[in-house]
């Protein structure tokens, strides 16, 4: 079983092209694939402006910059995944897209045992999201795993690595052993709704929604405490608005359902503004204003 030479990630957005980024940095190729032309384009532009950031700033040299732009491969052709030989999924949190995705990424490598069938999910089982990889191709539920970045991915390092109950052992090591050569710090889970990073962070942030609600303090207020008295370096209203409004309320939904709890449904405030539009950085509005 050789080093792994091509990443094929599936999904171009914020975490995609990040995920493809590190990989052409730290030297593997990578097949940026994604069904909206559109998305792949606005990566592209994405990934010479920041390789010619770092350029400028002196963290790499151009012919750097320019190998590891020359080592990505952009496509909305599906099939050109084959070439790979480990797979990030890195699409929309939506069960039945990723359960479809999967069996046909099992398919496609049915007789390649050895490429990794990876998520970069926050939230969602794996142990499902293998089941259906099963359902394309018998025991390719055994090479999924959870790997899952962090937002930006470049600046990052925390890759949370989660085994699903079909995960092999020899894939959670290598899993590991991937995120190492990424420049990654891998820390192991196992397929908890919300694995360790959200069951913790998202309960903080919708509690602090409710303590808005409440009317215990205002946002700059509750993001200040947290800040100045807990050395976070971003509040947690703030933090919302980055990740997106609309996201948390997905994830306490999934948290609220995987653990079968309902102390971990969205905080009324939290769905309000979501059904008001304001969902955060992207939509220029969410507990906070933000200048176009």
């Amino acid at each position: 079983m050789g080093e792994v030479q091509t990443i094929g990630v599936v999904g171009s957005g914020q975490m995609g092209g990040g995920i493809a980024q590190i990989a052409a940095t730290s030297g593997i190729g990578a097949i940026a694939f994604d069904v909206h032309q559109t998305s792949l384009d606005k990566c592209r532009k994405l990934h010479e402006k920041l390789m010619g950031r770092a350029v400028e700033k002196e963290r790499m040299t151009r012919d750097e910059a320019d190998a590891a732009l020359g080592r990505i491969t952009y496509t909305a052709n599906f099939d050109d995944l084959a070439g790979a030989d480990w797979i990030i999924e890195a699409a929309v949190e939506d069960m039945k897209l990723k359960g479809e995705l999967f069996a046909q990424l099992a398919g496609m490598f049915d007789k390649r045992e050895d490429v990794v069938l990876a998520t970069n999910t926050s939230s969602i089982s794996i142990t499902e999201i293998a089941t259906a990889a099963d359902k394309g191709a018998a025991g390719a539920g055994s090479r999924v795993v959870g790997m899952h970045f962090f937002n930006p991915v470049p600046v990052m390092k925390l890759v949370e690595v989660i085994r699903g109950l079909q995960t092999s052992d020899d894939v959670v090591n290598r899993t590991v052993a991937l995120a190492e050569r990424m420049g990654k710090v891998p820390l192991r889970a196992n397929d908890r709704a919300g694995f360790v990073s959200n069951r913790v962070l998202m309960p903080m942030i919708n509690e602090a929604f409710y303590a808005w609600m409440e009317g215990v303090a205002e946002p700059e207020a509750i993001d200040g405490i947290m800040k100045l008295g807990c050395a976070h370096p971003m509040g947690p209203l703030r933090l919302a608005d980055f990740i997106g409004l609309d996201t948390c309320v997905h994830i306490m939904d999934v948290l609220a359902e995987g653990l079968n709890n309902e102390r971990y449904r969205a905080c009324p405030k939290l769905k309000q503004l979501v059904m008001a539009g304001r969902l955060g950085d992207k939509s220029g509005h969410g507990v906070f204003e933000y200048g176009k």
